[in-house]
Order: C-alpha cells, then structure tokens, then sequence
C-alpha cells in the first residue's frame, strides 16, 4: 500500500481524488494540504511515499513548494496534477525535479499506476504534456531548440546523468551520487547539451523523454 500526502486548494478535487485512491486498494491518502505551506511539516510527520501536487495554489504554489523541498533535501517524489494551463510552470516543475506529470481528467488505473512507479524510483510523465510542452518551445524563435539532424548517441554514462537531471539533481549532487568531480559532471552536462542540440536542463530532459531516452 502506497502513502500518498495529496496538495491541492480545492476540496472538492481532494475528496474525489482520496476516495478514487480508497477504492483502488493499493494506495491510501495519508494526509491533505491546501497550499504548499505545510508540506515540509507533512513529510517530516507522515513519511508518504509520494507527493501529488498542483501547480495553480494561493499562498504557495506548486512550483514554490517543489523549490521548498528541492531546498530542505527531501527526496519524496513528487507527482504533478496538472490541468496543463501554464507550460513554464510546467518547465520550471521539471527543472525543481517534478518526478511525474498528469492530467487531472486521468484515470485511476493510470494515476495508480503512476504513483507505483514514482513510488519505486521512476517516473511519469504524460506523452501529451511532453509533446504540448516541446510543441510550445518549438514555436519561440528564442528557445535554444533545435533538433540535430542526426542524433548522436549518447554513452551509458551520459544517460545515467541525463536520468539525474530529470530527478531535479544539481551538477554537486550529480557527482556526489556518481563519486565524480563537479567539473566532471559539468563538462558531461555540457556534452549531453550539445549532442541533443538543446541550451538548457529542462529542455534535455523534455527532449529525452520524447525520445525515450528515460522514464
């Protein structure tokens, strides 16, 4: 069974969502926020296994409370429940290591099936969020997107870096977790960078997941 702390201002969401959970059988709300104001607390009292959070709140955002944990190490992984309103929430969800993103009108085969992955260390995200998202940058002349016209593959390594970056890791905890040099890791960032032909983090880690480089 599953632990799940549920973040979302709307009451209503709230309870449709934890009952959905309930009859499910596998997965059991442990705890509710209306703001990402008392998630530290949360985590800290309830141990859940994965955070469900929205992005659009008042007082704490989603994006906020991603940047919050991020900041106090808490490694819960969190999943996104999104109605997809706002893409650089989205994008910067990603770059705080939003470990998962779903529609809100998803089924609850799926959403179980989501929190389990998050819940055993991979991720989720919906392959419509990762298209709408790559659809949009695409569309800015100034985004630092570019799809080679060959891709060059990338090594074990690189991919295993690559997979850290979607997790939220910093270029420190990145060598940290692989017992490398800081410089290391940044000139390996840089060389993953140029062979998907992207200018930033976020944007690898959306183009990866369109190309099913990670999960």
């Amino acid at each position: 069974m599953h632990k799940v702390l549920l973040v979302d201002d709307q009451k209503l969401i709230r309870d449709g969502i934890k009952s959905l959970l309930g009859l499910s059988g596998k997965v059991v709300v442990v705890g509710e926020c209306v703001d990402g104001s008392g998630v530290l607390t949360a985590c800290s009292q309830l141990q859940p296994d994965v955070i469900l959070l929205d992005l659009s709140m008042p007082v704490m955002n989603g994006v906020q409370t991603l940047a919050s944990l991020k900041q106090a190490g808490v490694s819960t992984p969190v999943l996104i429940l999104t109605t997809f309103d706002e893409h650089e929430l989205v994008l910067k969800s990603i770059s705080y290591g939003a470990r998962g993103f779903l529609l809100k009108d998803v089924s609850l085969e799926t959403l179980v099936q989501a929190i389990a992955t998050l819940a055993d260390g991979g991720s989720w995200f919906a392959p419509n969020i990762t298209e709408r998202l790559l659809g949009s940058i695409r569309q800015t002349s100034d985004a630092g997107f570019s799809m080679p016209a060959q891709l060059e593959p990338l090594s074990d390594k690189e991919l295993e870096i690559l997979q850290l970056m979607a997790a939220g890791y910093s270029n420190k905890e990145i060598a940290a977790a692989l017992y490398k040099s800081e410089g290391t890791v940044k000139n390996q960032c840089s060389a993953i960078l140029a062979k998907l032909g992207v200018r930033d983090r976020t944007r690898a880690v959306l183009l990866a997941l369109e190309l099913g480089l990670i999960n």
